[in-house]
């Protein structure tokens, strides 16, 4: 292979591994806003649930952008029913029992879903990272040994500029590598917490819900929702949950 191809092989895993770089940065900045916002809405949010003086009152709060509130938000649709059935018997609470489970469940899967974009790339970027600067590295080895081969000497000022390239290609991919591994194991960590944080207050929710049977006034302009059958409740209910809610 001609000494310009072998060039060209190592200058553009450098030219990857910056791209890689690049990347992994972007994503680590945009995952510590995400979860620096939504653990301040999620703060805000449920000091106001909780300083509410029935579940009633809190279905009144204005909805918010985090989990904890979209949470809260379809949890309220499955239990609202209209003034003129406010005082009627819980002949279907097991009904929005289930129903509310479900919403509960779904709403979770997608939070989870949201928090866990961007993971994927950072796993990948972090296992193939050192193996593209390998691959440079191999490539620049090449370079240094068809060097010696057509100038007869193995001085150094023949095999440095090949060896110095196929070093750098190395060291530049472990150093891509270790912070998006590190991104990586930080904020799977953080999406575990934030997980069970969600799996806590959707138990605390439903049991909320059990002592006021399963029944919200729903507040003006909202229309309430009648439940399903228990059957196709249960249905859905078989979806699995990372956090394993009600398990």
């Amino acid at each position: 292979m001609q000494s310009h191809y072998l060039e060209l092989i190592v200058q553009g895993s450098l030219y990857a591994l910056v791209a890689f770089s690049v990347v992994t940065w972007v994503l680590i900045a945009a995952k510590g806003i995400q979860h620096y916002r939504l653990g301040k809405r999620d703060n805000a949010f449920g000091k106001a649930f909780w300083s509410a003086s029935s579940l009633d009152a809190a279905a009144a709060l204005p909805s918010g952008a985090s989990p904890k509130a979209r949470l809260a938000e379809v949890g309220f649709e499955a239990l609202y029913v209209s003034d003129a059935d406010a005082s009627a018997d819980l002949e279907h609470s097991w009904d929005r029992r289930e129903l509310l489970e479900r919403y509960l469940r779904q709403q979770i899967q997608k939070e989870y879903q949201s928090l866990e974009s961007g993971l994927a790339v950072l796993a990948s970027i972090g296992s193939t990272a050192p193996f593209v600067g390998l691959f440079g590295t191999v490539f620049g080895i090449i370079h240094a040994l068809g060097a010696i081969g057509a100038s007869g000497s193995a001085s150094i000022d023949v095999v440095a500029g090949p060896i110095g390239e196929a070093l750098i290609a190395t060291g530049v991919g472990i150093a891509v590598a270790v912070p998006a591994v590190l991104a990586f194991n930080f904020y799977v960590r953080r999406l575990k917490v934030t997980a069970a944080e969600l799996d806590n207050y959707a138990t605390d929710f439903v049991n909320l819900a059990q002592k006021n049977g399963f029944r919200v006034v729903a507040p003006a302009g909202k229309a309430p929702l009648r439940p399903t059958g228990a059957q196709g409740a249960q249905g859905t209910l078989a979806a699995g949950l990372p956090a394993g809610v009600y398990a």
